[in-house]
């Protein structure tokens, strides 16, 4: 059996665990294969919410790090330093630490916790509440091909996992870990022009949501370019090509451009 344990029952850690529960992962029938489940949240409602997905509730961190191998530390940035330092003792050569945190390095988990840990760093994002998450994953050179296996297919679980180089972790935030911030601000724009315009909003939500998905889908499954996809919608002299002069003269390019950079600069301020 694969024991796998939770320090944060949040949303993302919690978004995780159900993802990997309803997916067949923790199925008897897998045998040794089979995931294990047990969380540890200092508020206990939110380990109760995952007991009837078959999660074990612990009582402390120490419960945690001496019955699971994979630990997933699903807390936030500015709570690491007093978390690893309570899981220091426990911290074994075979433990492999999961960080979902942005800016954690597994230099700086080593460093709290055992040398030479075992770390996997993932960027997530929050569509992982409805299993449509987008995952980037990293490891270090401890961490062996059959663990960080297993580390994947809990994240392919509950979405796409694409496995990155450990440098770039930080860059990636702005494609998918924060992403969906900025999709939203995108979508409240057409929202709030709709409004203007005298359109029922949810109309135009359910309008607009699955036009997202549906070019979603045609940049993942066309085959076509972006470039190339842009140029299907756009007729000359039609309606399409007056909206993106008006995007393109905007700067609506460099403001994307500049939110990127912005984004992974902080990143790189808050790494430890």
């Amino acid at each position: 059996m694969i024991t796998v344990g939770f320090i944060g029952a949040g949303n993302m850690g919690y978004a995780i665990m159900r993802g990997v529960a309803t997916s067949g992962l923790c199925d008897s029938s897998n045998g040794d294969k089979a995931i294990k489940l047990s969380a540890f949240d200092v508020n206990t409602q939110q380990t109760e919410r995952l007991k009837k997905y078959g999660v074990t509730a612990c009582a402390s961190e120490k419960d945690i790090m001496e019955s699971c191998k994979y630990v997933f530390l699903a807390v936030k940035p500015q709570m690491f330093e007093e978390v690893l330092k309570t899981l220091s003792p426990y911290a074994t050569k075979d433990t492999v630490f999961v960080s979902i945190a942005a800016g954690i390095t597994d230099k700086y988990i080593s460093d709290m916790t055992v040398e030479n840990a075992k770390v996997v760093l993932v960027m997530p994002n929050t569509p992982l509440l409805l299993g449509e998450g987008a995952s980037a994953l990293s490891r270090n050179e401890e961490v062996t091909d059959e663990e960080f296996d297993v580390v994947l297919s809990i994240f392919s679980a509950c979405g796409t996992a694409k496995v990155i180089s450990k440098d770039k972790m930080k860059e990636i935030i702005a494609i998918n870990g924060s992403s969906p911030a900025f999709t939203y601000l995108f979508a409240k724009c057409f929202m709030e022009y709709a409004c203007s315009v005298g359109i029922d909003e949810n109309v135009a939500k359910e309008l607009f949501a699955k036009t997202l998905i549906g070019s979603a889908k045609m940049i993942t499954d066309s085959g076509y370019s972006i470039d190339e996809l842009i140029t299907m919608v756009s007729s000359k002299g039609g309606t399409t090509i007056a909206g993106l002069n008006e995007l393109y003269n905007g700067g609506f390019e460099q403001s994307i451009s500049d939110c990127c950079k912005a984004c992974t600069k902080r990143a790189y301020e808050l790494s430890k």
